[in-house]
């Protein structure tokens, strides 16, 4: 896949994905399909955000060939993998205590510092980091070759498995979410997990709100950011008078899965509020990637949600490249919003020039 970046010299080699990806992927692919006439539903979590489950979870062809994603997804019964290790270095996966009688389910796996947290769109629980859709190897899997990386499940999120459903690896909690809820639920994690700081934030869609929120309320524990194809706070007086209803599309976009209880949703409005009033991105490095392609979207979302987000995003982008002078801004060409997924070797790339320069810098 080619692409565009401001920076030269930033590719990575790329890998052959192995056969649990390869499931993996084609239960991603059954649900953002929007070739097949009977099988229209698709999703673009966190900037539409319209995830659409209904059709693919009830009638799309291909959900019910592939096997399991892992081993605890099938039932929701079954615990995760069994604990290993240590978050701190090595393969773990277990779930964390963070107080009040929850849980966080949390897998990390590689070494170094910085510690690289990837943080998923809305909706998504850790399963987009570990799909590629390309002959590059998964994000998750790539970084921990180079660094130290550990991504989490936030409870009410979706799981990639046959077939779909909520994750049961985190303790479910109250909807909709704060920010500043989601915030202390990442930085409780880190602590009770014991993972030193500064930390290396990668967030996708919504989960660049949470991440960036992070660094302003905690810049001493952050070495630097990349946001993916992220969130920002503009994006609501690009909407205007629409804002209203893009923000209940964003919570309710009409899935099978929307109703169940603990289902995550947000409160918008809040958390704008709380980038807005949180001050600047500390002094650390960034980086943005941006797709090319447009939002696959439900057809039951008004075409004026569509053109009104297709217009802004740009700006959305624009805004995140902003936030600190020097940031690349990478264009995966050819993806849509999911470019962990689409372009998973521009994303480690990425992420591989941040951790570099927070190394050089004295940011981790």
């Amino acid at each position: 896949m080619t692409r565009v970046c401001s920076e030269p010299g930033v590719a990575a080699g790329e890998k052959a994905i192995g056969p649990k990806v390869a499931t993996e992927m084609t239960t991603f692919n059954a649900f953002v399909r929007l070739t097949s006439p009977g099988c229209g539903a698709a999703f673009a979590l966190a900037a539409l955000l319209a995830l659409t489950l209904s059709t693919a979870l009830t009638g799309c062809t291909g959900l019910g060939t592939p096997g399991s994603l892992s081993a605890d997804s099938t039932a929701g019964t079954t615990r995760p993998p069994v604990e290993a290790g240590s978050p701190l270095a090595g393969e773990f996966a277990g779930r964390i205590p963070i107080g009040d009688g929850r849980e966080l389910y949390l897998q990390c796996a590689g070494e170094g510092e910085p510690t690289v947290v990837l943080e998923s769109g809305i909706h998504d629980s850790s399963d987009t980091w570990t799909i590629s859709d390309s002959p590059a190897a998964p994000v998750f899997t790539e970084v921990s070759t180079y660094a130290h990386v550990c991504m989490y499940d936030r409870p009410g999120t979706i799981r990639y498995s046959n077939p779909p459903e909520l994750t049961t690896r985190s303790t479910p909690v109250d909807m909709p979410r704060t920010l500043s809820s989601m915030v202390s639920d990442l930085n409780a994690l880190m602590t009770e997990a014991r993972i030193p700081g500064p930390y290396l934030f990668v967030g996708h869609s919504y989960g660049g709100m949470i991440v960036r929120s992070f660094a302003q309320t905690h810049p001493s524990s952050t070495a630097g950011v990349v946001f993916v194809d992220a969130f920002g706070p503009n994006i609501a007086d690009k909407f205007g008078e629409q804002w209203p209803a893009y923000a209940a599309v964003l919570n309710k976009p009409g899935t099978a899965l929307d109703e169940q209880p603990g289902w995550e949703t947000v409160d918008a409005d809040e958390a704008i509020l709380q980038i807005v009033n949180g001050g600047q991105l500390p002094d650390v490095p960034a980086a943005v990637i941006s797709k090319t392609e447009p939002f696959a979207v439900a057809p039951t979302v008004p075409s004026a949600l569509t053109e009104t987000l297709e217009r802004a995003w740009p700006h959305v982008q624009e805004e995140l490249v902003a936030l600190r002078p020097n940031t690349p801004h990478a264009f995966a060409t050819g993806s849509d919003h999911y470019v962990q997924i689409h372009d998973p070797d521009l994303t480690s790339s990425m992420i591989r020039l941040v951790l570099e320069r927070s190394q050089t810098n004295g940011t981790s």
